[in-house]
């Protein structure tokens, strides 16, 4: 028997087409600004940690000072000033994680009303995600906590400038640290890409939406498998095609910016400040070019990337379809999956 898993990466495309083509500057600009949030062209882990080695901290109680010696070195106005950064990335990175988890929402509802309105779906949305959010934090900090922890074990010997650092603890700490956060990872995917929909299709909060997926996902153990397993493949592919048209149009782009950054530097022997005014352009305006193409290329692949889940979501569980029509549309026989489909609701 088939599985849905390998039966929906064409209906995918066919409904990433339906959606995206033909061309309009408008949708995939706002497409755009939405896939911005939700971390571009990848599928990125909302909570990403990386351990640390340092450069190798001292030990030797008679030689250079030791990691205490260096944390009671810290003055208290020093303390307030590293206070003060933290707390301000803190609140940015917070800021950034409430709108990146309301645009989950957002975009979601954009695929499936095929109509993009940010700001009508970010006020019908925002509550759940801010619990979104909530439930992120909770995932990366029992990810941090248990993780982290382990490989602070291992090094404590290191850190404290004591006898009993071993090769076999830090391999045991860095089994579990890479461990639980593939399981922080597995557990924020698949929030994202199911969870989210059945918190929309019941309007549930997020435990509530996971309560209700749980018998689904265990239940077809085996099409979220194959889901997982295929998702990484066509990440891999997807991340090599978006590789070579991003350095195919960064030549091209660095033609004529080229061009102009030359004149800025036949204009240094004239005028020094024109010519490096007129560098800076050239580079800020490549910069930005190449920012904005790769947020449009991000918009088919995240807009095939969600209708994927979405497929494999509803041919799982029927109370959880939220493309019906799109769904019968593509499967009716019509190749594209062009379908007079407006707002569902």
């Amino acid at each position: 028997m088939s599985l849905a898993a390998l039966d929906d990466i064409d209906d995918a495309i066919a409904a990433t087409r339906a959606l995206l083509w033909p061309f309009d500057l408008g949708r995939w600009a706002r497409l755009a600004f939405v896939v911005f949030f939700l971390g571009g062209a990848g599928t990125v882990n909302p909570f990403q940690f990386t351990g640390n080695t340092g450069t190798g901290m001292p030990t030797d109680p008679g030689g250079s000072p030791g990691f205490w010696e260096f944390i009671n070195s810290i003055s208290p106005r020093e303390w307030a000033i590293i206070a003060g950064v933290v707390g301000a990335i803190l609140l940015i990175a917070l800021v950034f994680g409430f709108i990146g988890a309301v645009m989950e929402f957002v975009f979601v509802e954009s695929l499936r009303r095929e109509r993009v309105s940010i700001r009508a779906y970010w006020g019908e949305r925002w509550r759940q995600g801010a619990r979104l959010l909530g439930f992120r934090i909770v995932v990366g900090l029992l990810t941090l906590g248990v993780g982290g922890g382990a490989l602070v074990a291992a090094f404590w010997p290191l850190l404290a400038g004591v006898e009993g650092f071993s090769l076999a603890l830090l391999a045991v700490g860095g089994a579990v640290f890479v461990a639980v956060t593939f399981g922080g990872s597995l557990v924020t995917g698949l929030t994202t890409q199911f969870v989210v929909p059945v918190m929309i299709a019941e309007d549930r909060g997020v435990l509530g939406a996971w309560r209700r997926f749980w018998p689904t996902l265990t239940g077809e153990w085996k099409e979220y498998l194959a889901y997982l397993v295929v998702r990484f493949v066509l990440g891999i592919g997807i991340a090599m095609v978006v590789g070579i048209v991003s350095v195919v149009a960064a030549i091209a782009l660095a033609i004529p910016v080229g061009v102009v950054a030359l004149v800025g530097v036949a204009l240094l022997s004239v005028s020094s400040i024109a010519g490096w005014a007129i560098i800076g352009v050239a580079a800020a305006l490549f910069a930005l070019c190449l920012f904005v193409l790769s947020l449009f290329l991000a918009v088919p692949v995240q807009t095939f990337v969600r209708y994927y889940a979405l497929l494999v979501l509803g041919d799982t569980e029927d109370a959880f379809d939220l493309i019906p029509e799109r769904r019968q549309a593509i499967r009716g026989g019509d190749a594209s999956g062009a379908a007079p489909v407006g707002d569902k609701r």
